[in-house]
């Protein structure tokens, strides 16, 4: 399981990357730097919070981990 830092990390990191693209698609798209950038940060805050919640679901679940045991048999 991931530690709940590490997911949060992870969650920042691809959510600046994802302000800085949209920023630029809102931008190209508006031509305001203004407008593709209010666009950018709503975009942005929802996606933070449905990133992370996301990933704290998948680290509790063990199906598809390699060299994890379930039921005694061991799955690929």
């Amino acid at each position: 399981m991931e530690t709940r830092g590490r997911s949060l990390v992870k969650a920042v990191v691809w959510n600046v990357i994802g302000l800085v693209s949209m920023t630029l698609v809102g931008f190209l798209a508006t031509g305001s730097v203004s407008a593709g950038g209010k666009m950018a940060a709503v975009n942005t805050a929802l996606g933070f919070a449905t990133y992370l919640i996301y990933e704290r679901v998948w680290a509790r679940i063990s199906w598809g981990r390699l060299g994890h045991q379930s039921g005694g048999h061991r799955h690929a």
